[in-house]
């Protein structure tokens, strides 16, 4: 599901006020994280993760690794904080502009 412009500025702002749901330890983006993460994005949708140290490219694997894994998008990036998104099919708790 491609999100237009207005929907990505839409859920940036509800992100705004969240706090990491996920924090990634020395091990990076493991299997367990991504199944954690996961059941998260099926729960609350919008997630904010926070990424382990490193530089930028360990970085941009890690969120690949996250997001190929759930099938989610990236919404907002910004120093060692991503936020991701995958509407929950069934259960739709966001309610996106058009």
């Amino acid at each position: 599901m491609a999100l237009s412009s207005s929907q990505i500025r839409y859920l940036r702002s509800l992100a705004h006020d969240l706090s990491p749901v996920i924090l990634l330890g020395n091990k990076g983006a493991s299997d367990a994280v991504v199944k954690e993460l996961g059941l998260a994005l099926s729960q609350h949708e919008l997630v904010k993760v926070k990424l382990s140290g490193g530089d930028k490219e360990e970085r941009e694997a890690q969120i690949d690794t996250l997001t190929s894994g759930t099938e989610a998008e990236t919404i907002h990036k910004i120093g060692h904080v991503v936020v991701l998104f995958r509407r929950n099919v069934d259960e739709p708790k966001i309610a996106l502009p058009r």
